[in-house]
């Protein structure tokens, strides 16, 4: 009868090899988005729409359909559909409360809606904002819209910028090797 081979004990593989892996550290992590953002296929414009359209949608209060609202309308303009989902993530638990409470002063202000105070709405849940009426919701939206096209034009000409900054640095990169 044939001995096992000592050398691949499965048992013994398993362990060495999660045991030797490398930490993973911010610097080597943003190091990988970096070059996943410079390797992104598509024109500078398409990247530039995708995180055009993707800011846009980042500013309206839907939660968890933020990201599909956001690649739905990157395929609409033929945009980068990873740069949209990507983009909406300039609203995030850190920037929820902020940002939409800037987005509704915005609404307030153009409208000349009924005051609230903030402090005020921090305390209802979400059946008692929407019990407030559609003032409330129209008022907020219309500054959640205001503010994403502002953040649309700023993202657009900010993307195309940058991805024409960074592909032309490649570019020099692979000449000068």
């Amino acid at each position: 009868m044939r001995q096992p081979n000592h050398r691949f004990n499965r048992k013994h593989f398993c362990c060495r090899t999660t045991s030797h892996r490398k930490k993973i550290t911010w610097q080597r992590r943003g190091r990988y988005f970096y070059l996943r953002f410079i390797r992104l296929q598509g024109s500078p414009n398409a990247i530039a729409r995708g995180l055009a359209v993707g800011a846009f949608a980042g500013m309206f209060p839907i939660f968890g359909f933020q990201i599909l609202f956001g690649v739905f309308l990157a395929a609409c303009i033929q945009g980068n559909k990873l740069t949209a989902a990507a983009a909406t993530w300039i609203s995030n638990p850190f920037t929820y409360l902020p940002l939409f409470a800037f987005n509704f002063h915005v609404g307030q202000w153009l409208l000349q809606a009924q005051e609230f105070e903030v402090e005020q709405l921090q305390t209802l849940h979400w059946q008692e904002l929407l019990a407030l009426g559609p003032g409330f919701i129209a008022t907020w939206f219309t500054g959640c819209f205001v503010m994403g096209c502002l953040a649309a034009i700023l993202g657009y000409f900010m993307g195309l910028w940058l991805a024409l900054r960074l592909r032309q640095n490649r570019r020099s990169q692979r000449n000068n090797s």
